[in-house]
């Protein structure tokens, strides 16, 4: 049963991946588009809705299986490692204050849409993908924190989801902004801030 949770585990968070990359992916929108006509900009909010239940269900899923702990750290290393993870908590919550109307799809219950421009201030000066170093830098400083083989499981499905959301998000954002954006990536790195 121990090792089957883990596949399960890992077949969760490869589910969750490819379906929210699914939904998320362009020709998946302008098919929804198509089927849903004008109710279609109430798509955002459900897609953010239907993602943070399944998200949530697998960390249930995960918080609630037997697993292995890999190592004892000292009590000072505990202590020092709560920083980075309050640091990538700290970023998550700025970057999704930030862009919560956008990221939620919620901003179809408002009158005024603010206009979508190429950010390059803020952390955005750093990182191309702040909430995704953020997201990351919490995981994996969560793992040191707490490691177990269910979170190295979760810290490295999360980590191949994210590089290859990045690179397809890439993708998008060329199409959006062009020599802008060409630009903006010769300058400042995808993941991993340069100060």
């Amino acid at each position: 049963m121990y090792i089957l949770n883990h596949i399960i585990l890992v077949v969760l968070w490869l589910l969750f991946g490819v379906l929210h990359s699914v939904l998320a992916a362009e020709w998946f929108k302008r098919l929804m588009q198509r089927r849903l006509g004008s109710r279609y900009k109430y798509y955002p909010f459900t897609y953010s809705v239907f993602a943070a239940l399944t998200l949530s269900g697998i960390l249930i899923f995960q918080l609630n299986i037997q697993s292995h702990l890999l190592y004892v750290a000292p009590r000072w290393v505990n202590i020092l490692l709560w920083l980075p993870v309050l640091a990538g908590l700290l970023i998550m919550a700025v970057v999704i204050k930030k862009y919560f109307f956008s990221l939620s799809g919620i901003s179809v219950f408002y009158k005024h849409q603010p206009p979508v421009v190429l950010e390059q201030g803020g952390l955005n000066r750093y990182v191309r993908h702040p909430l995704y170093f953020g997201t990351l830098l919490f995981v994996w400083a969560l793992f040191f924190v707490f490691p177990y083989v269910s979170n190295l499981l979760a810290c490295i499905m999360i980590t191949l989801y994210t590089i290859t959301g990045a690179i397809l998000e890439e993708k998008k954002l060329v199409k959006q902004f062009g020599e802008q954006y060409i630009l903006y990536k010769r300058q400042v790195p995808m993941l991993i801030p340069r100060f």
